[in-house]
């Protein structure tokens, strides 16, 4: 996970790379740490425990001068949160920051204590700054020198290595996570992610899997993993500077809560029009490709999961074609069998998800007709890496528990639906004209939803001394039971669980009692009836219920059960909208708590830890 962020400048990079790190810290809050080189070769490094602002101010009290730095904000895998184990890590002349994980650490570590190495940190990080000092005991290059070290590394990594006795240079390495270099007048620039980068430029290279690359002030040289100089293309961001600032907002996760509607009307933008929807929006060639797809393989992990387990229904409900949804953790590392004409779905909103990533290139090797991405970031690994992208326009999403990226993510998959139906025959005319004139409507409808944040937020009251919740879904709702439940986890650490209602008795109902609140996802559809005997089977065990539902779907409030009265909408696009309180749910039970909301405990926006 982690951030990184390096500079090669004439001016004083410390306050840059701060600033920077700022703005990667959903990545990892753990501790925080810079590095940097003077005119003189004096190397200055300050780590600090905690989060970003305490090396902020460690900084204000004792200015670091200097124009080449590298900095790094931890989430920890190796090494408890400490001091000594936050980065940069320093051997000899060098220092190095690193995202990712070194698997074969152990036994590099033991061979460089053979060596004489002393390690002053737990971490798995420390043995690519010693590797680099062995290896430049016996070349002049430090690009030689990164070369020979990445040769002998397993695992991900994205990491730069600096010499304070050549400030001039930077040299960066990446295998499995991002890297993406800014490039300026007379300084060019490192980071994890551009968003670090938006105050001091809008043009960036992105690494390519295996690429090597050495940053000076006026060049930036690009080796693969074979050793050749290679070009990369240069891109323009269009990405708003202030899409790191949270505004009038509390948190970044309430902000993004409430981008949703515009986020989904990015989403469909170009792709529907006049009760259509445009299958070449998909992608280019998508068409050919969805004419022959039988079977549809979704692979993905947390909240996109939970998106891919919701399109499961509407790929076989709407558009007849049977759909598997797998996590792609658990996927990868099975002997999975390829249908035949299968497209392979990955979703993910940063498009490098370590998992998902290892999986879309595991899927390619096994004969899928083709591999298609649902994304949030064009320029990930994942987005390259397949045949067909179909971005979610959601822009910038730092809060660790993704909101707008999940409900762009329904959206994007029910236009697919639409198009596959399209292609293969299998869905009329009249039914895809209901279903764009669903879309379309769902962002006024969300704002609706939004307009019940007040009467969430005194719901959320009887959740202040709850250390347990049970949520409650059937058929397309049991996803969104799912994902609404993993918020709560994530961002109050209530103990939650999501099951599909008619499961109750297999286990569940033994749980509950006054001091477990069961959350009902109960919109007016087909399985209404079924859903309502599941809830008298809770309020019989003297349970407390919260039953969302529609106005039409005749609940009426009683003893042990509060009914949240929603407007009508359509069945299939109702999904989506009932995410909304949910995760205005999730949000204020968290603010009673007391929680940090942005940054819980264990967690960070997950990139590449497996």
């Amino acid at each position: 996970m982690c951030g990184i962020v390096g500079a090669v400048a004439q001016r004083d990079v410390a306050e840059i790379l701060i600033n920077g790190l700022h703005r990667l810290e959903y990545r990892g809050y753990d501790s925080a740490g810079l590095a940097v080189v003077d005119a003189q070769h004096e190397l200055r490094r300050i780590r600090c425990l905690g989060k970003v602002k305490a090396l902020d101010e460690a900084v204000e009290k004792s200015p670091i001068i200097g124009g080449t730095g590298i900095a790094h904000t931890r989430w920890a895998t190796h090494g408890a949160p400490s001091e000594d184990n936050a980065h940069p890590h320093v051997s000899g002349n060098f220092a190095v920051v690193h995202n990712g994980i070194i698997e074969n650490y152990e036994e590099l570590r033991t061979l460089l204590k053979s060596r004489g190495y002393i390690f002053t940190s737990q971490t798995d990080t420390e043995v690519i700054a010693h590797l680099v000092e062995w290896e430049m005991r016996s070349t002049e290059s430090l690009l030689v020198a990164v070369q020979k070290v990445v040769k002998q590394l397993t695992g991900a990594y994205g990491m730069v290595v600096m010499d304070r006795m050549h400030p001039e240079h930077l040299v960066a390495a990446r295998s499995g996570s991002p890297l993406v270099i800014g490039l300026g007048i007379g300084e060019n620039f490192l980071a994890s992610d551009q968003l670090a980068l938006l105050s001091v430029t809008r043009r960036f290279i992105y690494l390519e899997e295996g690429d090597i690359a050495e940053i000076t002030r006026r060049s930036v040289d690009i080796y693969d993993r074979d050793g050749n100089q290679v070009e990369r293309g240069m891109n323009d961001s269009n990405a708003e500077n202030d899409a790191a600032e949270k505004g009038k907002f509390r948190h970044y996760m309430q902000k993004e809560i409430y981008e949703q509607p515009t986020a989904l009307v990015n989403t469909m933008q170009g792709r529907l029009t006049h009760d259509n929807l445009v299958i070449e929006s998909i992608g280019n060639g998508a068409k050919a490709i969805l004419e022959n797809v039988e079977h549809i393989q979704i692979v993905a992990c947390g909240t996109s999961y939970n998106s891919g387990m919701v399109a499961r229904y509407w790929f076989e409900s709407l558009a007849g074609i049977s759909c598997d949804v797998e996590i792609a953790s658990e996927f990868r590392y099975r002997k999975f069998v390829t249908r035949p004409n299968s497209l392979l779905v990955t979703i993910s909103q940063s498009g490098e998800t370590a998992d998902t990533l290892a999986a879309l290139r595991l899927a390619k090797q096994k004969g899928y007709m083709a591999a298609m991405t649902i994304c949030n970031v064009a320029s990930s690994s994942l987005v390259r890496e397949s045949d067909l992208a179909f971005m979610t326009r959601a822009g910038v999403e730092i809060g660790v528990a993704s909101t707008k990226a999940f409900t762009t993510q329904l959206a994007a998959l029910l236009m697919l639906v639409v198009a596959v139906g399209k292609a293969k025959g299998s869905l009329s005319a009249e039914k895809e004209q209901e279903i764009v004139k669903a879309l379309e409507a769902l962002p006024a409808e969300i704002e609706k939803a939004l307009a019940f944040d007040q009467h969430i937020e005194q719901l959320a009251e009887d959740f202040a001394e709850k250390n347990h919740a049970l949520f409650l879904g059937r058929g397309a709702f049991y996803p969104i039971a799912m994902e609404a439940s993993l918020k709560l986890k994530e961002i109050s650490y209530i103990h939650a669980e999501a099951y599909a209602a008619g499961e109750l008795k297999h286990g569940p109902l033994a749980l509950i009692d006054a001091d477990m609140p069961v959350i009902v996802v109960a919109p007016n559809n087909e399985l209404l009836e079924k859903i309502k005997s599941n809830i008298e089977e809770v309020r019989a065990r003297g349970g407390q219920l919260y039953v969302f539902a529609d106005k039409e779907a005749g609940f009426t409030e009683a003893d042990g059960m509060k009914i949240i009265t929603m407007p009508t909408v359509n069945d299939i696009t109702a999904p989506i909208y009932y995410t909304v309180p949910m995760q205005l749910l999730a949000y204020h039970i968290a603010l009673i708590k007391g929680t940090d909301v942005d940054q819980p405990r264990n967690l960070a926006k997950a990139v590449t830890v497996e």
